[in-house]
Parts: structure tokens; sequence; C-alpha cells
């Protein structure tokens, strides 16, 4: 099997991650602003915070855009349920799933697809010998074979333990065309799927042009590209300041465009297409490595104990914040307040002396002859509110007598440091929130070794005893013994969710419908006059 590089590290990050969750499960919807004729065979361009240093689907940052040029076996409704893709119908239980895939689906080169191919595509996104970040995010976090019956078009999946999410995992990923899987270095610069659209031109930096395939029938029940009002062309354009992407809607520089901060009260009341993404807003990791001051759990609760975890939420938020309930956005699958009763209180400060920790004639913290210093990192690129965030903890923990050293950086510096050189000590960031729960294990379990996804160095007993038992249970019927999981990490200060937020995804003289963590479902895009 060909073995694929590890991606560089700015392609690997939950933060980065519009990217995490956007191929997962959950709901999003339809407003539309505007009832003019719609444009034939037109052209949308729809911003991108960030640049995509490749479109291979199983890479971080590819994985964002594999909508475009990729299917899979199920999607997603609006309403959250699953519905067909690739497969007319499916079966599951908690060890195995089987797909039936429609007939008549081709390749972007014209091949039909088989079941053989598409087990080929699963085999290839889950060998870990291939190291594929942006796979692992989506895949179900244990082992799992494939088989494929071509007569009967076929897919079946059989998991080495209980899962309770094949169908919403596996069934989400996207399918590579066996031209993709001869040459897969090729993929991170062309596109090899059976998706709406072909990569057609690219530049570094951007744009990134898909062009419309012909005959295209077999998205979310049934849909096809062809429809008036469907765009011959999707324009993908980098751009990465908020207030120029605002700038842009309001002049139709732009189509369709996310905005988190404040430049969304400025764009209120021009008749813009809006839909809602809820949000978690300052998802801060702490570096429990060996060494790193933070590898103590007395350390870590007493630094979330001394935040005013209101003032962070109405910074995070630009406005009147509620400081965030839940390690996932408010749509997702399991979502309650697990935050209260759970998250370290002013309390744990305490525990610093008993640990041995005493400030000097300086006022500064030190324990074993060492002062505690902080490298805390953020990043403007993960959203406009999250450097100030990090300023204003930086405030309170230097009031508590630790040395911060503050640093900003590019989304790609900020992800290096996570992935690469583990040079961080807390890193603020910002997730639309996985839809399952099952999503945020590998960020908080298994070994922190290079190229695996738990870059913070977590090791919780608790919550891996609590995730083993909840993976047994199908579907939310898990969703008490998840929450339980979910209350461990934030005991053990592992982890903390600042704020509960919304994105909003605008569009210009355009309609959309929107999967969960705000990604766009291309065929339902419709440009207007």
């Amino acid at each position: 099997m060909h073995r694929r590089p590890v991606p560089s590290p700015k392609a690997r990050s939950l933060i980065a991650s519009a990217v995490v969750s956007a191929l997962l499960a959950g709901c999003g919807g339809d407003v539309s602003s505007t009832r003019t004729p719609v444009v034939v065979d037109g052209t949308v361009t729809i911003a991108s915070a960030s640049e995509t240093p490749s479109f291979h689907p199983y890479s971080q940052f590819g994985l964002s855009l594999a909508p475009y040029a990729y299917d899979s076996l199920v999607s997603i409704a609006p309403g959250g349920g699953v519905v067909s893709a690739l497969a007319e119908r499916w079966r599951a239980g908690d060890t195995s799933a089987r797909f039936t895939l429609r007939k008549g689906v081709t390749c972007s080169d014209g091949t039909t697809l088989t079941a053989s191919a598409v087990a080929r595509s699963l085999r290839y996104a889950g060998d870990p010998r291939n190291r594929l970040v942006g796979a692992r995010t989506a895949l179900p976090d244990v082992p799992f074979t494939v088989s494929a019956d071509d007569a009967a078009r076929e897919v079946s999946v059989r998991t080495a333990s209980p899962y309770s999410f094949i169908v919403r995992t596996i069934g989400l990923l996207p399918v590579v065309c066996p031209a993709g899987l001869a040459d897969p270095a090729a993929l991170d610069r062309s596109t090899a799927g059976t998706g709406p659209y072909v990569l057609s031109g690219y530049t570094s930096g951007g744009p990134y042009v898909f062009t419309r395939r012909a005959g295209y029938a077999w998205g979310p029940r049934g849909a096809g590209n062809a429809a008036p009002g469907q765009p011959a062309r999707i324009v993908v354009k980098v751009v990465p300041q908020e207030a120029t992407v605002a700038n842009l809607l309001l002049t139709g520089g732009v189509d369709i465009a996310m905005v988190t901060g404040p430049d969304r009260e400025r764009l209120a009341g021009h008749g813009l297409t809006a839909v809602q993404v809820p949000t978690v807003v300052g998802l801060t990791f702490f570096n429990e490595r060996s060494g790193r001051p933070l590898s103590d759990p007395v350390v870590r609760r007493a630094l979330v104990g001394a935040l005013d975890r209101k003032g962070l939420a109405n910074v995070a938020i630009g406005g009147d914040g509620t400081p965030a309930r839940h390690l996932t956005a408010r749509d997702s699958l399991c979502h309650s307040d697990v935050a209260t009763g759970n998250v370290p209180s002013s309390g744990a400060v305490r525990g610093l002396r008993a640990a041995g920790w005493t400030k000097n004639e300086r006022g500064r913290l030190v324990g074993g002859g060492r002062p505690l210093r902080l490298r805390v990192l953020s990043s403007g690129d993960f959203g406009s509110t999250l450097p100030s965030v990090a300023e204003l903890m930086a405030v309170m923990w230097r009031a508590l007598g630790v040395d911060v050293d503050l640093v900003g950086e590019s989304g790609n510096a900020v992800v290096h440091a996570m992935y690469g050189s583990g040079d961080f000590d807390v890193v603020v960031g910002s997730s639309p929130g996985p839809q399952l729960p099952a999503q945020l294990v590998p960020y908080f379990s298994g070994p922190p070794s290079s190229g695996e996804l738990n870059f913070a160095h977590v090791t919780n007993p608790a919550y891996d005893r609590l995730v083993a038992r909840a993976l047994r249970s199908p579907g939310d019927t898990g969703c008490a013994d998840w929450n339980r999981a979910a209350a461990a990490l934030l005991r053990s200060a592992d982890v903390l969710p600042v704020a509960d937020g919304t994105s909003t995804v605008y569009g210009h003289r355009t309609t959309f419908r929107l999967a969960p963590g705000g990604r766009i479902v291309p065929t339902s895009i419709r440009l207007h006059r």
C-alpha cells in the first residue's frame, strides 16, 4: 500500500478545523433573503480564512473543501437524520454496518464506482501506516475492516470493538476513486472523486477553482448539480481578515463567507442571507508533557480556578457572553451543561501552597526554586477575539503571581507549536465543536507520539474508562456516559471551553444550506441576480 508522508504540522489542528467537525453529523438550514431570478451557469465566490496547502481529502485542510469534489456513503439532513448519498440504503449494529450503493455513480474520470473501489478507499483512509490526520479526525478511534460485494453493490464494515457511530463516521468519509488511490501524492493538487465539481485550477494562496461536472445525480437524497441557479463554477478565495470579508460581502466581491466577530453588526440590514452556526469560542488546551509546568494537575486546576469565566466569555463574544457549558456546540449530540460543578473554581488556587508553590519577594509564584512561567499562544486567524481572550487570561494569571509570555502567532505557527515543537503551555483556540462526542476522543486519549492527535499529552484514566463504556451504547443512549467523560476532563483541567457562541455564514444574492461546522452543501447553492 502506498505510504503517504505525514502531513505538515500546519495541516493538523482541532482549532483550524472548521475542519474537524465540518465532516460529521448534525444540522444546518436554508435562509433566503432574495426572491430575484436565479443566475444560470454563474460563478459563486466563497471566502476562506486560510490557505489550503493540500486538496487531499484526508488531509486536515483538504477535508474542508472535499465536499465540492467528493461524496460520502451517506449525508446528514437539516434535522440531523442520516440520508442517502452514494449509498441508497444501509443498516448498522454496534460492531458492523452494511451499505448498498446506488446504481450509475461515476468518478470524475468517467469510470463506474464499484463497491470494491469504495472499500479500497476506506481501507486506505483507515490504515494507520498512511498517517492521514484528516481522516483520523473523522473515522472511529477503533480498528475496522472493510469488505465488498460488487455484484450486490454492498460495502460491509466491521469494527474490532463496539462503536456507537459507525454510520455517522465511516459513512460520512469522502470516497476517493481508484485513479486517486493509484497516485495518492497527486491528490495534493488534483481531485479524484464522484462529487458535483472537480478542481480545475489553483494558485498558491488561492484562488481555488472548482468546475461543475456533467451528469451528476447522486448527492444527498439524490440531489443533482444542474438545477437553475446552481453555479457552473465555485471559486474559493483566501481572505484572512474579517473586516475585508465584510467589505467584500457588502460590495459583492464575495458571494458566501463566514464571519465570527463584531463585523457582523455592520452586515445586518443589507439583505444578506444569514445562517447561524453554533460554536465553542476559546477552546483552551494545556500542555501536559512531562517537564512542562502544566503537567501538574494542581497547577492546571489553580490556573483555571483563578479565571473569571464570565469576563472571558464577554470578551470572546464581544458583548454579553455565556460561559461554555460543554466541549461541543449547542446543536451537537449529547450536549448538556457539564461545566457547572466540574470546572475548577477559585478554591483550587489554595492547592498551590499545599503543592509547594509560594510567592517570592517580587510577588511571583515559585516552586522548587523556579518561577511559574507560561508560554500562552493565540492567533487571530482562528477568531478575531481570541488574542483578547488570551490577553485577559494572562492578566488574571499575572495577578496570581504567574510569569506569562503572551505570544500572538499566525495560525500555521500555532499549529506547528502544537504538533511540532511542543513549545507552548496554553493554546487558546476555537472550534465549531464536533457533532459526535466520540470525535473528541483522539485529542484527549491515546499515545501522544509524533503524528498523533493528542498533542497536549493528556492522560485521564477516568475519561478513558467512561469513553470505553459509552462506546458500547448505540447512538444517543450513551449520552450520560459521554457527558461524565467530558466532566472528567473539565475536573482535571485538561481543557477549558470559554464561551458558547455563534458564527454567521452570509450570502450575497446567494442561498445555500449548511452542514455542521458551517460547511456549505454544494448542491444547495443558488445564485440570484
